[in-house]
């Protein structure tokens, strides 16, 4: 069993940046995926970003692609979020899943654990 643990976010201006990161603890990350999603108030989670452990290739959704980088720390077993360019309608808990496999199988309704969030709000 995976535990996946988010930190980083807070309050961020219009047009700056943010780096969340994914504590994952409980078994070896080389056989999981590692997804990044987000939700907004009154909308569903979406996801934008999965990485697969067993060979570090990352894959963008549409959403937010050219404006986030995902990166893993295999040593730290952490998987880091960046984004830049933030607008207002980014603001949403941004939550770290995992599932077991590789490749590009993050999907919201195929993970098998989640971390509980960290909440970015984009406001000046």
């Amino acid at each position: 069993q995976l535990q996946l643990v988010e930190s980083g976010g807070g309050l961020v201006q219009p047009g700056g940046s943010v780096r969340l990161s994914c504590a994952v603890s409980g078994s070896t990350f080389d056989y999981h995926s590692i997804g990044w999603f987000r939700q907004s108030p009154g909308k569903a989670r979406e996801g934008f970003s999965c990485i697969s452990g067993y060979d570090g290739r990352v894959y963008y959704r549409d959403a937010m692609k050219g404006r986030v980088t995902t990166s893993v720390d295999k040593h730290m077993n952490i998987v880091s979020l960046e984004m830049n360019s933030l607008k207002p309608e980014d603001t949403a808990i941004y939550y770290c899943a995992s599932r077991s496999g590789s490749g590009d199988i993050c999907s919201r309704g195929l993970m098998d654990y989640w971390g509980k969030g960290t909440l970015v709000t984009v406001s000046s």
